[in-house]
């Protein structure tokens, strides 16, 4: 589950870094932080 979970996370941060690249602020840092917040190592929801 936490390997699961770390590539979910990689993907938003990933996905959140372009939309920020294309000028969608607003939209890369939900997705920066919403992939943070997945990840094992921030808070997780699914804990």
């Amino acid at each position: 589950m936490d390997t699961l979970l770390w590539i979910l996370a990689v993907i938003l941060v990933v996905a959140g870094i372009f939309a920020l690249f294309r000028r969608q602020l607003l939209w890369g840092i939900v997705l920066i932080i919403v992939g943070l917040l997945v990840g094992p190592g921030g808070v997780s929801i699914f804990s």
